[in-house]
């Protein structure tokens, strides 16, 4: 993978014939991870520290961190609070380290982390992110976070989106899952909520009373914000 290349990574189960230590990775989580870091940081939040698993979760319990955790959509017993956008209020992240785990996006960053450098892609901060790739002029990878190792519709989608701005920007690619994101994206552009029912995802959210969020988690360029990796947590970069 040379120069200004873009390729799309369905899923994280294929990440590991994508990686690239050059690479620039977005991890996407639109259902909801990522739009809600971007939100977190939005709202004024120190940092975001992504964990993997439960059991390394319990080990912020009284540090002074808040806990947000969820998984299969449904908030821990032990956290501040969930997983959902509008969770993430300025009353309760501004200032604050926020030790995070959902049941797909942060273990995606985890696994990305080896690479040159990780971002946190969203609806909500999609041209910052687009901006900041072509600024960096490195090859990049949209990491699509997607349902326990499967493929999802709604980070693909994004992904689509995503690869369509680099390419009009002067990227290059060889990826044949490029080329299908980007039909994704070209199916759902002319009514993406109209798109979003088709997504398994949404019925489960649906299904736990909190699909509520869905329309805000596709609604465009609502921050200048990047969260970044730094390899311990996620701290918010200007675009």
């Amino acid at each position: 993978m040379n120069g200004l290349q873009v390729e799309v990574c369905f899923s994280p189960a294929l990440f590991p014939h994508y990686f690239c230590e050059e690479a620039h990775v977005v991890v996407i989580d639109v259902l909801r991870a990522t739009t809600s870091m971007c939100v977190a940081f939005m709202n004024g939040a120190q940092s975001i520290i992504p964990v993997g698993t439960v059991e390394a979760l319990r080990h912020y319990v009284g540090t002074g961190c808040l806990i947000a955790a969820e998984r299969n959509g449904i908030p821990l017993d032990f956290a501040d609070f969930g997983n959902s956008p509008d969770e993430f209020t300025a009353e309760r992240v501004r200032g604050r380290e926020v030790a995070y785990s959902t049941t797909n996006g942060t273990r995606t960053i985890q696994m990305a982390s080896r690479c040159h450098e990780v971002y946190i892609g969203a609806y909500t901060n999609f041209s910052a992110v687009c901006r900041r790739l072509v600024a960096d002029g490195r090859p990049v990878i949209l990491l699509c976070s997607g349902w326990k190792d499967r493929f999802n519709l709604e980070d693909s989608v994004l992904a689509g989106a995503m690869a369509e701005r680099l390419l009009d920007s002067g990227f290059t690619s060889q990826c044949d899952s490029v080329v299908a994101a980007m039909a994704l994206w070209s199916a759902a552009r002319p009514d993406l909520l109209g798109f979003a029912r088709n997504y398994a995802h949404l019925h489960r959210l649906a299904g736990l009373g909190i699909d509520r969020i869905v329309p805000f988690c596709h609604t465009f360029d609502l921050t200048d914000l990047v969260p970044r990796f730094d390899g311990k947590a996620l701290v918010a970069v200007r675009s």
